[in-house]
């Protein structure tokens, strides 16, 4: 059942400052606020399953479209925890604490949902006509981010029973073009819910970026945010100010990327009217501070990078678990309470050392999309050279790092 939201408990909530737990920050960005025109939707992912893969469901077997997704290791059939489709649909989630109305024998489907949504939706009116036809009770308790290829982006909170959309191109709800969610919902209980203090620091950052012009794109999202050690709460900035971590070391407490982070991962979506297949879905697989972005798009079908996916020797991707190796040096401690604590001077370490590297997959698949963009179709030979040149060289990068 859909409901009217309202502007002003969207206010009312933005101001509540409370206490945080495990889960995920997430943003829309609407072509308003980006400067190609083209929509972006982030999901810094934070779960008790650290170990990630990325995987391609092709059509069929019940799907009407093909897929790329990130999904755990840890095989469960029919889960994706963020992904986007062949023809420009994309979702991710965050868990909402302040939402459910009543009780179910079962919870924790928002996997399953969002797999079924990438095999069967094109468009957010899909996705809607999907929640209404969906078996009650769901088994959800979410924030839902959705990005279509037709400009539409929306998030839309949903339990077991009812939906209702926030539409982040709407200018009364999201007058700078872009939203935030972390885990509550605008119009669940009041003061109830999690992530308050990462939400205002997200905020913050998205805020005085925009107030001073910055140009949001996938790249300043991953340095400013999913490599922040800014905490709204405290006022202070890690990364400006080391010699507030006495020693390096400081407890793990409300920022963005934490001990249970997992993947941070921005899908820039395509102009209406623009080739789906363009769509591209820029990754990090593991602690950000120590991971590098890698661009991957659904029009690859089974050919991803291999780094990113399983093996025959693994289950989990190569590229997770180099970069959960050196998280374990910047969260080293397990004894005691030891395990609140993290070596933020080895992480800013870490951040340096991979910065060139990502820099320049930057630069060069940047330069290989505006050379799409502009023929108006995807170059997947462009792209399997791309990733040939790069993976030896990201091995490289990631086994040298500091504290190997």
């Amino acid at each position: 059942m859909k409901k009217i939201f309202s502007l002003s408990l969207l206010l009312a909530v933005c101001l509540i400052a409370a206490f945080d737990s495990d889960a995920c920050t997430s943003a829309i960005f609407t072509g308003k606020a980006t400067p190609d025109g083209r929509p972006l939707l982030w999901k810094h992912r934070d779960t008790g399953e650290l170990d990630n893969r990325m995987e391609y469901f092709p059509a069929g077997n019940g799907r009407k479209y093909g897929f790329l997704g990130l999904v755990n290791s840890e095989v469960k059939d029919g889960e994706v925890w963020t992904g986007t489709n062949e023809v420009g649909f994309s979702i991710m989630n965050t868990a909402s604490y302040n939402l459910q109305s009543e009780a179910a024998d079962f919870e924790d489907q928002e996997g399953v949902l969002m797999y079924q949504a990438l095999g069967s939706c094109k468009t957010l009116k899909d996705f809607e006509k999907f929640l209404d036809k969906m078996k009650k009770p769901r088994g959800v308790e979410a924030n839902f981010g959705v990005i279509d290829a037709e400009g539409g982006a929306a998030y839309y909170e949903v339990n077991n029973t009812e939906w209702i959309k926030i539409d982040v191109t709407d200018p009364k709800i999201a007058p700078e073009g872009f939203l935030i969610y972390t885990n509550h919902s605008y119009t669940g209980r009041k003061d109830d819910g999690m992530g308050y203090v990462r939400y205002n620091t997200a905020n913050e950052i998205f805020h005085k970026g925009w107030i001073r012009g910055v140009e949001f794109t996938p790249q300043w999202i991953f340095n400013n945010l999913s490599r922040s050690y800014y905490n709204s709460l405290l006022g202070i900035d890690l990364n400006k100010n080391p010699e507030l971590a006495p020693g390096g070391w400081f407890v793990d407490q409300d920022f963005i990327p934490r001990r249970s982070t997992s993947a941070s991962i921005v899908i820039k979506g395509v102009k209406p009217g623009e080739n789906p297949d363009l769509t591209v879905m820029w990754t990090v697989l593991g602690y950000p501070p120590c991971g590098v972005a890698v661009p991957l798009f659904a029009a690859m079908k089974e050919n991803q990078p291999s780094f990113m996916c399983n093996s025959k020797e693994s289950d989990n991707s190569s590229m997770c678990d180099a970069v959960l190796k050196s998280r374990g040096k910047v969260f080293p401690l397990s004894r005691g309470n030891g395990k609140n604590y993290f070596n933020v001077g080895l992480a800013r370490q870490y951040i340096k050392w991979l910065a060139p590297l990502e820099e320049r997959i930057f630069i060069v698949m940047n330069g290989e999309m505006e050379r799409m963009y502009g023929k108006g179709s995807f170059d997947a030979s462009a792209c399997r050279q791309f990733y040939d040149e790069f993976t030896p060289v990201i091995d490289i990068y990631l086994t040298q790092a500091p504290g190997k």
